[in-house]
Protein backbone atom coordinates (compact mmCIF):
# COMPACT_ATOMS: atom_id res chain seq x y z
CA UNK A 1 0.00 0.00 0.00
CA UNK A 2 1.36 3.50 -0.78
CA UNK A 3 2.65 5.79 1.96
CA UNK A 4 -0.18 7.25 3.99
CA UNK A 5 -0.55 11.03 3.70
CA UNK A 6 -3.04 13.48 5.17
CA UNK A 7 -3.42 16.22 2.61
CA UNK A 8 -7.19 16.61 2.36
CA UNK A 9 -9.15 19.22 4.25
CA UNK A 10 -12.26 18.50 6.28
CA UNK A 11 -14.72 21.13 7.45
CA UNK A 12 -16.35 20.80 10.86
CA UNK A 13 -19.74 19.09 10.61
CA UNK A 14 -22.79 20.94 11.95
CA UNK A 15 -26.36 20.03 12.83
CA UNK A 16 -28.95 20.15 15.61
CA UNK A 17 -30.87 16.89 15.44
CA UNK A 18 -28.17 14.68 16.99
CA UNK A 19 -24.67 13.69 15.90
CA UNK A 20 -22.34 10.69 15.87
CA UNK A 21 -18.57 10.76 15.39
CA UNK A 22 -16.61 7.52 15.06
CA UNK A 23 -13.62 5.98 13.30
CA UNK A 24 -15.76 4.05 10.78
CA UNK A 25 -18.44 5.58 8.51
CA UNK A 26 -20.61 2.45 8.74
CA UNK A 27 -20.50 2.58 12.53
CA UNK A 28 -21.42 6.26 12.45
CA UNK A 29 -24.34 5.31 10.19
CA UNK A 30 -25.41 2.63 12.68
CA UNK A 31 -25.56 5.22 15.44
CA UNK A 32 -27.56 7.61 13.28
CA UNK A 33 -29.98 4.80 12.44
CA UNK A 34 -30.70 4.33 16.14
CA UNK A 35 -31.08 8.08 16.72
CA UNK A 36 -33.54 8.21 13.81
CA UNK A 37 -35.62 5.52 15.54
CA UNK A 38 -35.96 7.73 18.62
CA UNK A 39 -33.06 6.27 20.54
CA UNK A 40 -30.94 8.47 22.75
CA UNK A 41 -27.17 8.92 23.08
CA UNK A 42 -26.75 5.73 25.15
CA UNK A 43 -28.68 3.61 22.64
CA UNK A 44 -26.74 4.99 19.71
CA UNK A 45 -23.41 4.56 21.53
CA UNK A 46 -23.95 0.84 22.06
CA UNK A 47 -25.03 0.49 18.42
CA UNK A 48 -21.78 2.18 17.34
CA UNK A 49 -19.70 0.01 19.68
CA UNK A 50 -21.21 -3.16 18.24
CA UNK A 51 -20.83 -1.95 14.64
CA UNK A 52 -17.18 -1.08 15.28
CA UNK A 53 -16.66 -4.63 16.53
CA UNK A 54 -17.75 -5.73 13.05
CA UNK A 55 -16.01 -3.11 10.91
CA UNK A 56 -12.84 -2.48 12.95
CA UNK A 57 -11.99 -5.70 14.83
CA UNK A 58 -8.38 -4.58 14.49
CA UNK A 59 -9.02 -2.29 17.46
CA UNK A 60 -12.09 -3.29 19.40
CA UNK A 61 -14.65 -5.90 20.19
CA UNK A 62 -16.90 -7.72 22.60
CA UNK A 63 -13.86 -9.68 23.74
CA UNK A 64 -12.38 -6.48 25.18
CA UNK A 65 -13.26 -3.76 27.68
CA UNK A 66 -15.08 -0.43 27.64
CA UNK A 67 -15.46 2.79 29.63
CA UNK A 68 -18.11 5.47 29.17
CA UNK A 69 -19.10 8.89 30.47
CA UNK A 70 -22.74 9.89 30.11
CA UNK A 71 -24.10 13.44 30.39
CA UNK A 72 -27.80 13.54 31.25
CA UNK A 73 -29.32 16.74 29.90
CA UNK A 74 -32.27 16.99 32.28
CA UNK A 75 -30.11 16.80 35.43
CA UNK A 76 -26.73 18.07 34.18
CA UNK A 77 -25.11 15.05 35.85
CA UNK A 78 -22.12 13.12 34.50
CA UNK A 79 -21.93 9.42 35.31
CA UNK A 80 -18.95 7.10 34.78
CA UNK A 81 -19.17 3.44 33.80
CA UNK A 82 -16.18 1.14 34.24
CA UNK A 83 -16.64 -1.85 31.97
CA UNK A 84 -13.17 -3.34 32.45
CA UNK A 85 -12.61 -6.97 33.40
CA UNK A 86 -10.52 -8.62 36.08
CA UNK A 87 -7.75 -11.19 36.17
CA UNK A 88 -8.85 -14.83 36.50
CA UNK A 89 -8.88 -16.25 40.04
CA UNK A 90 -6.10 -18.69 39.14
CA UNK A 91 -3.79 -16.06 37.59
CA UNK A 92 -1.16 -15.48 40.27
CA UNK A 93 2.29 -13.91 40.13
CA UNK A 94 3.78 -17.32 40.86
CA UNK A 95 1.95 -18.86 37.93
CA UNK A 96 3.16 -16.16 35.54
CA UNK A 97 6.74 -16.29 36.81
CA UNK A 98 6.83 -19.99 36.05
CA UNK A 99 6.87 -19.14 32.32
CA UNK A 100 9.63 -16.51 32.59
CA UNK A 101 10.58 -13.10 33.97
CA UNK A 102 8.14 -11.28 31.69
CA UNK A 103 4.64 -12.00 30.42
CA UNK A 104 4.64 -12.21 26.59
CA UNK A 105 2.12 -9.76 25.10
CA UNK A 106 -0.08 -12.36 23.37
CA UNK A 107 0.12 -15.15 25.94
CA UNK A 108 -3.25 -16.57 27.09
CA UNK A 109 -2.37 -15.43 30.62
CA UNK A 110 -2.82 -11.85 29.39
CA UNK A 111 -6.56 -12.44 28.86
CA UNK A 112 -8.68 -10.72 31.49
CA UNK A 113 -12.44 -11.21 31.68
CA UNK A 114 -13.99 -9.26 28.76
CA UNK A 115 -16.02 -6.41 30.25
CA UNK A 116 -17.46 -4.86 27.09
CA UNK A 117 -20.68 -6.87 26.83
CA UNK A 118 -21.72 -6.22 30.42
CA UNK A 119 -20.81 -2.56 29.96
CA UNK A 120 -23.01 -2.24 26.88
CA UNK A 121 -25.93 -3.84 28.71
CA UNK A 122 -25.44 -1.81 31.88
CA UNK A 123 -25.22 1.49 30.00
CA UNK A 124 -28.53 0.71 28.30
CA UNK A 125 -30.16 -0.40 31.54
CA UNK A 126 -29.36 2.90 33.25
CA UNK A 127 -29.51 5.44 30.44
CA UNK A 128 -30.97 3.80 27.33
CA UNK A 129 -34.49 3.96 25.94
CA UNK A 130 -34.46 1.12 23.40
CA UNK A 131 -33.82 -2.59 23.92
CA UNK A 132 -30.83 -4.68 22.89
CA UNK A 133 -32.53 -6.23 19.83
CA UNK A 134 -33.04 -2.81 18.22
CA UNK A 135 -29.65 -1.44 19.25
CA UNK A 136 -27.63 -4.43 18.03
CA UNK A 137 -29.59 -4.90 14.79
CA UNK A 138 -27.33 -2.72 12.55
CA UNK A 139 -24.19 -4.56 13.68
CA UNK A 140 -25.79 -7.97 13.21
CA UNK A 141 -26.81 -6.95 9.70
CA UNK A 142 -23.28 -5.77 8.85
CA UNK A 143 -21.76 -9.00 10.16
CA UNK A 144 -24.21 -11.23 8.30
CA UNK A 145 -24.36 -9.39 4.98
CA UNK A 146 -20.73 -8.31 4.92
CA UNK A 147 -19.17 -4.86 4.62
CA UNK A 148 -16.42 -3.21 2.56
CA UNK A 149 -13.24 -2.86 4.62
CA UNK A 150 -11.98 0.72 4.91
CA UNK A 151 -8.42 1.60 3.77
CA UNK A 152 -6.70 2.39 7.08
CA UNK A 153 -8.48 -0.51 8.76
CA UNK A 154 -7.27 -2.78 5.96
CA UNK A 155 -3.65 -1.79 6.61
CA UNK A 156 -3.83 -2.61 10.31
CA UNK A 157 -5.92 -5.75 9.72
CA UNK A 158 -3.28 -7.13 7.36
CA UNK A 159 -0.55 -6.23 9.83
CA UNK A 160 -2.52 -7.88 12.66
CA UNK A 161 -3.00 -11.01 10.58
CA UNK A 162 0.78 -11.38 10.39
CA UNK A 163 1.46 -10.33 13.99
CA UNK A 164 -1.28 -12.21 15.87
CA UNK A 165 -4.02 -13.93 13.92
CA UNK A 166 -1.88 -16.33 11.87
CA UNK A 167 -0.38 -17.90 15.00
CA UNK A 168 -3.15 -17.44 17.59
CA UNK A 169 -5.59 -20.25 18.29
CA UNK A 170 -8.52 -19.92 15.83
CA UNK A 171 -7.18 -16.52 14.73
CA UNK A 172 -7.52 -17.48 11.07
CA UNK A 173 -11.31 -17.17 11.49
CA UNK A 174 -10.81 -13.39 11.21
CA UNK A 175 -8.76 -13.58 8.02
CA UNK A 176 -9.27 -14.30 4.34
CA UNK A 177 -7.13 -17.38 3.74
CA UNK A 178 -4.61 -16.21 6.32
CA UNK A 179 -4.44 -12.55 5.33
CA UNK A 180 -6.26 -9.40 6.24
CA UNK A 181 -8.75 -8.04 3.69
CA UNK A 182 -7.68 -5.42 1.17
CA UNK A 183 -9.39 -2.01 0.97
CA UNK A 184 -12.89 -2.44 -0.41
CA UNK A 185 -12.99 -6.22 -0.02
CA UNK A 186 -16.19 -7.53 1.52
CA UNK A 187 -15.75 -9.30 4.83
CA UNK A 188 -18.45 -11.47 6.39
CA UNK A 189 -18.35 -12.47 10.05
CA UNK A 190 -21.14 -15.00 10.70
CA UNK A 191 -19.60 -15.99 14.02
CA UNK A 192 -19.85 -12.45 15.36
CA UNK A 193 -23.40 -12.14 14.00
CA UNK A 194 -24.21 -15.26 16.02
CA UNK A 195 -22.60 -13.77 19.15
CA UNK A 196 -24.46 -10.47 18.86
CA UNK A 197 -27.75 -12.25 18.16
CA UNK A 198 -27.34 -14.33 21.33
CA UNK A 199 -26.67 -11.15 23.35
CA UNK A 200 -29.63 -9.36 21.73
CA UNK A 201 -31.88 -12.21 22.77
CA UNK A 202 -30.46 -13.05 26.19
CA UNK A 203 -28.62 -9.96 27.44
CA UNK A 204 -25.29 -10.13 29.23
CA UNK A 205 -26.13 -13.53 30.75
CA UNK A 206 -25.94 -14.96 27.23
CA UNK A 207 -22.29 -13.87 27.05
CA UNK A 208 -21.05 -14.66 30.56
CA UNK A 209 -22.87 -17.98 30.90
CA UNK A 210 -23.85 -20.65 28.40
CA UNK A 211 -22.39 -21.39 24.97
CA UNK A 212 -20.26 -18.28 24.51
CA UNK A 213 -18.71 -18.53 27.97
CA UNK A 214 -18.01 -22.22 27.45
CA UNK A 215 -16.28 -21.45 24.15
CA UNK A 216 -14.14 -18.74 25.77
CA UNK A 217 -13.05 -21.05 28.57
CA UNK A 218 -12.44 -24.14 26.42
CA UNK A 219 -10.46 -22.13 23.85
CA UNK A 220 -8.30 -20.52 26.52
CA UNK A 221 -7.74 -23.88 28.19
CA UNK A 222 -6.58 -25.30 24.86
CA UNK A 223 -4.27 -22.30 24.39
CA UNK A 224 -2.80 -22.73 27.87
CA UNK A 225 -4.79 -20.16 29.83
CA UNK A 226 -6.50 -20.44 33.22
CA UNK A 227 -9.83 -18.60 32.97
CA UNK A 228 -12.88 -20.48 34.27
CA UNK A 229 -16.64 -20.27 33.90
CA UNK A 230 -16.77 -18.92 37.45
CA UNK A 231 -14.49 -16.01 36.44
CA UNK A 232 -16.90 -15.05 33.66
CA UNK A 233 -20.07 -15.51 35.71
CA UNK A 234 -18.69 -13.35 38.53
CA UNK A 235 -17.97 -10.33 36.32
CA UNK A 236 -19.67 -7.02 37.09
CA UNK A 237 -19.33 -3.49 35.74
CA UNK A 238 -19.06 -0.63 38.23
CA UNK A 239 -20.62 2.82 38.26
CA UNK A 240 -17.97 5.15 39.61
CA UNK A 241 -17.86 8.79 40.67
CA UNK A 242 -16.30 10.64 37.71
CA UNK A 243 -13.27 12.81 38.42
CA UNK A 244 -12.67 16.30 37.04
CA UNK A 245 -10.72 19.50 37.19
CA UNK A 246 -11.30 23.04 35.98
CA UNK A 247 -9.37 25.06 33.44
CA UNK A 248 -10.22 28.63 32.42
CA UNK A 249 -14.00 28.32 32.59
CA UNK A 250 -14.32 24.68 31.56
CA UNK A 251 -14.44 21.43 33.53
CA UNK A 252 -12.78 18.33 32.09
CA UNK A 253 -14.29 15.03 33.22
CA UNK A 254 -12.56 11.63 33.19
CA UNK A 255 -13.24 8.15 34.56
CA UNK A 256 -11.27 7.43 37.76
CA UNK A 257 -8.57 4.74 38.12
CA UNK A 258 -8.01 1.98 37.14
CA UNK A 259 -8.10 4.17 34.00
CA UNK A 260 -5.34 6.67 33.19
CA UNK A 261 -7.64 9.65 32.56
CA UNK A 262 -6.31 11.17 35.79
CA UNK A 263 -3.02 11.80 33.93
CA UNK A 264 -4.73 14.39 31.70
CA UNK A 265 -6.22 16.12 34.76
CA UNK A 266 -2.85 16.26 36.54
CA UNK A 267 -1.17 17.75 33.46
CA UNK A 268 -3.96 20.29 32.97
CA UNK A 269 -3.65 21.45 36.59
CA UNK A 270 0.10 21.88 36.12
CA UNK A 271 -0.41 24.03 33.00
CA UNK A 272 -3.16 26.21 34.45
CA UNK A 273 -0.75 28.76 35.95
CA UNK A 274 1.39 29.13 32.80
CA UNK A 275 0.70 31.74 30.14
CA UNK A 276 0.66 29.38 27.18
CA UNK A 277 1.43 30.88 23.75
CA UNK A 278 -1.72 30.96 21.59
CA UNK A 279 0.01 29.04 18.80
CA UNK A 280 -0.56 25.33 19.66
CA UNK A 281 2.70 24.41 17.89
CA UNK A 282 4.90 27.09 19.48
CA UNK A 283 8.00 25.42 20.97
CA UNK A 284 7.48 27.10 24.37
CA UNK A 285 3.96 25.67 24.56
CA UNK A 286 4.91 22.20 23.36
CA UNK A 287 7.78 22.09 25.85
CA UNK A 288 5.47 22.96 28.76
CA UNK A 289 2.85 20.42 27.66
CA UNK A 290 5.48 17.70 27.33
CA UNK A 291 6.95 18.49 30.73
CA UNK A 292 3.51 18.51 32.34
CA UNK A 293 2.82 15.08 30.86
CA UNK A 294 6.17 13.80 32.10
CA UNK A 295 5.22 14.72 35.65
CA UNK A 296 1.74 13.27 35.19
CA UNK A 297 3.15 9.95 33.98
CA UNK A 298 5.67 9.89 36.84
CA UNK A 299 2.68 9.79 39.18
CA UNK A 300 0.18 7.73 37.26
CA UNK A 301 2.50 4.90 36.23
CA UNK A 302 2.85 4.23 39.97
CA UNK A 303 -0.45 5.28 41.50
CA UNK A 304 -3.00 4.16 38.89
CA UNK A 305 -4.28 0.73 39.92
CA UNK A 306 -7.49 -1.02 40.87
CA UNK A 307 -8.92 1.08 43.75
CA UNK A 308 -10.87 -1.96 44.95
CA UNK A 309 -7.55 -3.69 45.65
CA UNK A 310 -5.24 -0.84 46.73
CA UNK A 311 -5.85 2.73 47.94
CA UNK A 312 -5.47 5.39 45.24
CA UNK A 313 -5.03 9.04 46.31
CA UNK A 314 -7.32 10.42 43.63
CA UNK A 315 -8.24 13.67 45.37
CA UNK A 316 -4.63 14.32 46.30
CA UNK A 317 -3.33 13.71 42.79
CA UNK A 318 -5.77 16.18 41.17
CA UNK A 319 -5.75 18.84 43.87
CA UNK A 320 -4.68 22.35 42.88
CA UNK A 321 -2.32 22.49 45.87
CA UNK A 322 -0.51 19.36 44.73
CA UNK A 323 -0.23 20.87 41.23
CA UNK A 324 1.29 24.05 42.66
CA UNK A 325 3.91 21.97 44.48
CA UNK A 326 4.75 19.81 41.48
CA UNK A 327 4.72 22.75 39.04
CA UNK A 328 7.97 24.01 40.59
CA UNK A 329 9.71 21.01 39.00
CA UNK A 330 9.01 22.29 35.46
CA UNK A 331 11.90 24.26 33.97
CA UNK A 332 10.61 26.38 31.03
CA UNK A 333 14.07 26.27 29.48
CA UNK A 334 15.00 22.59 29.51
CA UNK A 335 13.61 19.07 29.66
CA UNK A 336 13.78 17.03 32.83
CA UNK A 337 13.92 13.35 31.96
CA UNK A 338 14.25 11.92 35.46
CA UNK A 339 11.07 13.15 37.14
CA UNK A 340 10.01 11.03 40.11
CA UNK A 341 6.55 10.42 41.46
CA UNK A 342 5.30 12.79 44.14
CA UNK A 343 3.56 12.07 47.41
CA UNK A 344 0.02 13.46 47.22
CA UNK A 345 -2.04 13.99 50.32
CA UNK A 346 -4.45 11.07 50.60
CA UNK A 347 -7.75 12.28 49.82
CA UNK A 348 -3.94 0.84 24.07
CA UNK A 349 -5.17 0.28 20.02
CA UNK A 350 -8.73 1.26 20.70
CA UNK A 351 -11.85 2.84 19.24
CA UNK A 352 -13.23 6.06 20.64
CA UNK A 353 -16.51 7.62 19.58
CA UNK A 354 -19.08 10.06 20.87
CA UNK A 355 -22.79 10.70 20.44
CA UNK A 356 -24.97 13.69 21.28
CA UNK A 357 -28.72 13.33 20.82
CA UNK A 358 -31.36 15.97 20.03
CA UNK A 359 -32.22 16.34 23.72
CA UNK A 360 -28.65 17.24 24.65
CA UNK A 361 -27.67 13.93 26.26
CA UNK A 362 -24.13 12.90 25.41
CA UNK A 363 -22.14 9.68 25.58
CA UNK A 364 -18.36 9.59 25.45
CA UNK A 365 -17.43 5.96 24.84
CA UNK A 366 -14.27 3.92 24.38
CA UNK A 367 -13.92 0.21 23.63
CA UNK A 368 -10.74 -1.78 23.06
CA UNK A 369 -9.01 -5.13 22.62
CA UNK A 370 -5.53 -3.65 23.30
CA UNK A 371 -2.58 -4.05 20.91
CA UNK A 372 -4.89 -4.31 17.92
CA UNK A 373 -6.46 -7.76 17.96
CA UNK A 374 -5.50 -8.33 21.60
CA UNK A 375 -4.14 -11.87 21.92
CA UNK A 376 -5.62 -12.77 18.54
CA UNK A 377 -7.21 -15.82 20.20
CA UNK A 378 -10.76 -16.42 18.92
CA UNK A 379 -13.33 -18.50 20.84
CA UNK A 380 -13.99 -21.08 18.15
CA UNK A 381 -16.91 -20.11 15.93
CA UNK A 382 -17.89 -16.86 17.68
CA UNK A 383 -16.08 -14.26 15.55
CA UNK A 384 -14.25 -12.09 18.09
CA UNK A 385 -10.78 -11.98 19.64
CA UNK A 386 -9.89 -11.93 23.33
CA UNK A 387 -8.08 -8.95 24.79
CA UNK A 388 -4.64 -8.95 26.44
CA UNK A 389 -5.13 -6.31 29.14
CA UNK A 390 -3.29 -8.32 31.81
CA UNK A 391 -0.10 -7.34 29.99
CA UNK A 392 -0.49 -3.96 31.72
CA UNK A 393 -0.06 -5.46 35.19
CA UNK A 394 3.25 -5.00 36.98
CA UNK A 395 5.06 -8.20 37.99
CA UNK A 396 6.67 -6.35 40.92
CA UNK A 397 4.76 -7.54 44.03
CA UNK A 398 5.42 -4.20 45.76
CA UNK A 399 3.82 -2.17 42.97
CA UNK A 400 0.21 -0.96 43.47
CA UNK A 401 -0.59 -2.33 40.00
CA UNK A 402 0.91 -5.76 40.75
CA UNK A 403 -0.86 -8.71 39.17
CA UNK A 404 -3.29 -10.43 41.53
CA UNK A 405 -6.31 -12.71 41.06
CA UNK A 406 -9.58 -10.86 40.58
CA UNK A 407 -7.84 -7.50 40.12
CA UNK A 408 -8.32 -4.95 37.34
CA UNK A 409 -5.11 -3.81 35.58
CA UNK A 410 -3.90 -0.29 34.81
CA UNK A 411 -6.09 0.65 31.87
CA UNK A 412 -5.11 2.92 29.00
CA UNK A 413 -8.57 3.54 27.50
CA UNK A 414 -10.27 6.75 28.62
CA UNK A 415 -13.31 8.73 27.41
CA UNK A 416 -13.62 12.46 28.20
CA UNK A 417 -16.40 14.98 28.66
CA UNK A 418 -16.32 18.77 29.07
CA UNK A 419 -18.92 20.94 30.78
CA UNK A 420 -19.04 24.66 31.44
CA UNK A 421 -17.56 25.30 34.86
CA UNK A 422 -19.95 26.34 37.62
CA UNK A 423 -17.48 29.06 38.61
CA UNK A 424 -17.23 30.56 35.11
CA UNK A 425 -20.04 33.10 35.48
CA UNK A 426 -17.68 35.92 34.51
CA UNK A 427 -17.31 34.32 31.09
CA UNK A 428 -20.83 33.05 30.41
CA UNK A 429 -24.40 33.51 31.43
CA UNK A 430 -24.68 31.95 34.86
CA UNK A 431 -27.62 29.80 33.78
CA UNK A 432 -25.32 27.94 31.39
CA UNK A 433 -23.00 26.75 34.17
CA UNK A 434 -22.85 22.98 34.21
CA UNK A 435 -24.07 22.68 30.61
CA UNK A 436 -22.47 20.26 28.19
CA UNK A 437 -19.62 21.78 26.19
CA UNK A 438 -18.12 18.73 24.46
CA UNK A 439 -17.84 14.98 24.30
CA UNK A 440 -14.43 13.95 23.02
CA UNK A 441 -11.60 11.47 23.23
CA UNK A 442 -8.38 10.35 21.61
CA UNK A 443 -7.66 6.61 21.41
CA UNK A 444 -4.27 4.95 21.32
CA UNK A 445 -2.53 3.34 24.31
CA UNK A 446 -0.44 5.71 26.42
CA UNK A 447 -1.08 8.45 23.85
CA UNK A 448 -4.59 8.89 25.19
CA UNK A 449 -4.08 11.33 28.10
CA UNK A 450 -1.57 13.21 25.96
CA UNK A 451 -4.16 13.45 23.20
CA UNK A 452 -6.81 14.57 25.68
CA UNK A 453 -4.52 17.35 26.88
CA UNK A 454 -3.64 18.60 23.40
CA UNK A 455 -7.15 18.44 21.95
CA UNK A 456 -8.76 19.93 25.07
CA UNK A 457 -6.37 22.91 25.07
CA UNK A 458 -7.12 23.53 21.39
CA UNK A 459 -10.88 23.42 22.03
CA UNK A 460 -10.53 25.64 25.10
CA UNK A 461 -8.87 28.35 23.02
CA UNK A 462 -11.69 28.29 20.49
CA UNK A 463 -10.57 25.98 17.68
CA UNK A 464 -13.39 24.09 15.99
CA UNK A 465 -13.42 20.29 16.49
CA UNK A 466 -11.95 19.43 13.11
CA UNK A 467 -9.13 21.95 13.41
CA UNK A 468 -8.36 20.70 16.93
CA UNK A 469 -8.10 17.13 15.64
CA UNK A 470 -6.10 18.08 12.55
CA UNK A 471 -3.29 19.70 14.57
CA UNK A 472 0.01 17.76 14.58
CA UNK A 473 0.71 16.13 17.95
CA UNK A 474 3.53 15.03 20.19
CA UNK A 475 3.68 11.71 21.99
CA UNK A 476 5.89 10.64 24.90
CA UNK A 477 6.29 7.21 23.42
CA UNK A 478 6.30 4.77 26.31
CA UNK A 479 4.09 6.78 28.63
CA UNK A 480 6.86 7.26 31.18
CA UNK A 481 8.47 10.37 32.62
CA UNK A 482 11.73 9.85 30.74
CA UNK A 483 10.40 8.63 27.42
CA UNK A 484 11.44 9.92 24.04
CA UNK A 485 9.16 12.34 22.23
CA UNK A 486 7.69 11.57 18.83
CA UNK A 487 6.75 14.65 16.79
CA UNK A 488 4.23 14.38 13.99
CA UNK A 489 4.78 15.67 10.49
CA UNK A 490 3.59 19.28 10.43
CA UNK A 491 5.65 20.39 13.41
CA UNK A 492 8.33 22.57 11.86
CA UNK A 493 12.04 21.83 11.65
CA UNK A 494 12.69 24.97 13.69
CA UNK A 495 10.42 23.79 16.51
CA UNK A 496 11.95 20.31 16.39
CA UNK A 497 15.43 21.82 16.70
CA UNK A 498 14.29 24.06 19.56
CA UNK A 499 12.88 21.10 21.53
CA UNK A 500 16.03 19.10 20.86
CA UNK A 501 18.08 22.00 22.19
CA UNK A 502 16.07 21.92 25.42
CA UNK A 503 17.05 18.30 25.95
CA UNK A 504 14.06 16.42 24.58
CA UNK A 505 15.04 13.19 22.79
CA UNK A 506 12.84 13.72 19.72
CA UNK A 507 12.19 11.89 16.48
CA UNK A 508 10.02 12.80 13.49
CA UNK A 509 7.14 10.49 12.57
CA UNK A 510 5.32 10.33 9.25
CA UNK A 511 3.26 7.96 7.11
CA UNK A 512 1.44 4.96 8.57
CA UNK A 513 3.33 5.30 11.84
CA UNK A 514 1.25 8.41 12.55
CA UNK A 515 -1.24 6.03 14.16
CA UNK A 516 1.07 6.49 17.15
CA UNK A 517 -0.59 9.87 17.77
CA UNK A 518 -4.04 8.39 18.29
CA UNK A 519 -7.36 8.93 16.56
CA UNK A 520 -9.93 11.24 18.09
CA UNK A 521 -13.53 12.32 17.75
CA UNK A 522 -15.16 15.53 19.01
CA UNK A 523 -18.72 16.85 19.26
CA UNK A 524 -19.27 20.35 20.67
CA UNK A 525 -22.69 21.58 21.78
CA UNK A 526 -23.75 25.21 22.07
CA UNK A 527 -26.16 25.25 25.04
CA UNK A 528 -27.97 28.36 23.78
CA UNK A 529 -28.57 27.44 20.13
CA UNK A 530 -28.33 23.63 20.46
CA UNK A 531 -25.87 23.70 17.56
CA UNK A 532 -23.73 20.57 17.36
CA UNK A 533 -20.31 20.84 15.73
CA UNK A 534 -18.33 17.67 15.11
CA UNK A 535 -14.95 16.57 13.89
CA UNK A 536 -13.33 13.22 13.10
CA UNK A 537 -9.64 12.41 13.13
CA UNK A 538 -7.93 12.33 9.71
CA UNK A 539 -5.70 9.54 11.06
CA UNK A 540 -8.65 7.13 10.85
CA UNK A 541 -11.30 6.10 8.31
CA UNK A 542 -14.25 7.65 10.09
CA UNK A 543 -16.46 10.69 10.06
CA UNK A 544 -18.81 12.85 12.09
CA UNK A 545 -22.35 13.09 10.76
CA UNK A 546 -25.49 14.89 11.94
CA UNK A 547 -29.05 13.58 12.01
CA UNK A 548 -31.48 15.64 9.96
Amino acid sequence: MPEQIYSSRRSPVMGRGGMVASSQPLATAAGLEILSQGGNAADAAVAVAAALNVTEPTSTGIGGDMFALFYEAKTGQVTALNGSGRAPAALTLERVRAIGPELPPYHPYTVTVPGACAGWCDLLARHGSLGLPAVLAPAIRLAEEGFPVAPITSYFWRRGAERQLKSALNGLELTLDGRGPNPGEIFHNPGLARTLTKVAEGGKKAFYEGEIAEAVVSTLREAGGCMTLDDLAAHTSTWDEPISTTYHGLRLWECPPNGQGIAALIALNLLEAFDLPPDPLHPDRLHLEIEAMRLAFADTRWYVADPAAVPVSIRGLISKDYAAERRRLIDPRKATLNQQRGVPVAGSDTVYFCVVDKWGNACSFINSNYMGFGTGIVPKGWGFTLQNRAHNFSLDPAHPNALAPGKRPYHTIIPAMVTIDQGASSLIHIQLAGALFAAFGVMGGFMQPQGHLQVFLALAQGLDPQSALDLPRFCIEDGTAGGGVALETGISDETTADLTGRGHPVRRVTGWERALFGRGQVILRDPETRLLTGGSDPRADGCALPLV
